[in-house]
């Protein structure tokens, strides 16, 4: 049986500014909100597995329509989650991960200050648990 541990870090509602720096938060937000698609999320690990594939085979593996397919395509791409080459009639579409892991990155640097307990994201203050807590 698969058991999840305990997150490290406590969630509490607060109406405080946030500590991020503005681009940071947008950044995070596009990407956590274009993850939360399951059709987008599918073609992010067709692409992580395949390396690289065109709109058809796309199209063929989720068993949606170009047009459905293009558009998810293009959200990914306006957010630099993907790129794209041409080759003949085809677009060829492959993961571009320095964005992702440039944004996963600042937010990794930014929670791991150690003279912040704490910081804040919209909404919500994040308070890292100490370690051995339970």
């Amino acid at each position: 049986m698969l058991e999840l541990a305990e997150p490290p870090v406590r969630l509490k509602k607060t109406v405080a500014e946030s500590q991020l720096p503005d681009q940071l938060q947008r950044d995070l937000v596009q990407i956590f909100k274009l993850l939360s698609d399951e059709t987008r999320l599918r073609v992010l690990m067709y692409l992580y597995s395949e390396g690289e594939l065109h709109v058809s085979a796309l199209c063929e593996r989720l068993q949606q329509s170009q047009p459905a397919v293009s558009h998810h395509l293009a959200l990914l791409r306006t957010a630099g989650l993907i790129g794209c080459r041409r080759d003949g009639k085809h677009n060829f579409y492959s993961i571009l991960q320095t964005h992702f892991h440039q944004v996963v990155a600042a937010l990794f640097q930014t929670i791991a200050d150690p003279n912040k307990s704490e910081f804040h994201f919209e909404d919500f203050v994040v308070t890292p648990r100490p370690r051995g807590e339970a």
